[in-house]
């Protein structure tokens, strides 16, 4: 067993990948009841939805709604379609959308800010039910900090792309960095592929059909970003490939993360570094 273990065969490969991918799941099992919440997914959320919350009441102010009823009674009729397109633009331009033309004048931060802002109602509510129910799941998979990372800068990624390749749209919408997560969470599948059934095969052709299904809605939707979504799931393909959980044994039997940030930090540093270069490289040649 211990050579089947720490061989190079196929068998011991196979072994190995299923340790690695069971231990992976069960990590955050070992840690506290208090960390074992998904911090980052809950505070995120709350953090979105208040920011929408804020953006409605200014959209239903800018409308005429005044009074907490008429407010509300404006939020539940722009909730699936906005009536005002040009009210609600001006509302999130202000608040830090992605906005070429602001951002050519120096808003950086709107690099940021538009992973926080919504539109509506349903693009908040779609977005946060997608987000919760991934988050929770794939924030246990790889700790606080490695999830922290890879949503900011897949989300940031997402909005380089609309600002490259749709610069005269206002852009929104956390969407880039949730399909930056399924992109790591498919490179984690990839990589353990050996510890599902069929080595993997139907569960990569499932995520695929899903990630197809989801980028197809926006060549029918109107007012879908489906650039800001490439970006986000290939930036999450790549940093899937650098920090999703691979447990490996070490000589004294123990098993290490060997794509945690601890043993990666250098490349999560350089990873952010490589996101403000390719922000800097957009400004200069692209957004105009």
């Amino acid at each position: 067993m211990e050579q089947s273990y720490t061989g190079n065969d196929a068998v011991s490969r196979a072994i190995r990948t299923r340790i690695s991918y069971r231990t992976a799941l069960r990590r955050y099992r070992t840690l506290s009841r208090f960390a074992r919440i998904s911090w980052v997914t809950w505070i995120v959320t709350l953090v979105t939805v208040a920011i929408w919350s804020f953006t409605a009441y200014q959209y239903a102010l800018a409308t005429g709604a005044h009074g907490l009823r008429a407010v509300l009674l404006n939020v539940l009729a722009n909730a699936i379609n906005v009536q005002n397109n040009d009210a609600l633009a001006n509302v999130l331009v202000a608040d830090g959308a992605k906005y070429n033309q602001a951002m050519l004048q120096g808003q950086y931060w709107r690099f940021v800010t538009p992973i926080f802002l919504h539109a509506n109602l349903l693009h908040v509510g779609l977005n946060m039910l997608n987000f919760v129910v991934l988050g929770v799941f794939i924030e246990r998979l790889v700790g606080h900090l490695r999830f922290l990372l890879i949503y900011l800068v897949t989300g940031v990624v997402s909005i380089i792309a609309s600002f490259t390749f749709m610069p005269q749209e206002v852009s929104v919408g956390a969407s880039g960095a949730i399909f930056g997560l399924v992109g790591a969470y498919s490179i984690f599948v990839l990589i353990h592929r050996r510890a599902f059934r069929r080595g993997g095969i139907p569960a990569l052709i499932w995520l695929v059909f899903i990630i197809g299904i989801n980028l197809s809605i926006g060549l029918f939707v109107q007012n879908v970003d489906n650039f800001a979504h490439v970006g986000g799931l290939l930036s999450g393909f790549l940093l899937g490939w650098w920090f999703s959980p691979l447990y490996r044994p070490t000589p004294d039997g123990k098993l290490v993360d060997t794509h945690n940030l601890a043993h990666r930090w250098p490349l999560a540093l350089l990873t952010i570094m490589g996101t403000i270069l390719l922000a800097i490289i957009a400004l200069h040649y692209g957004g105009g």
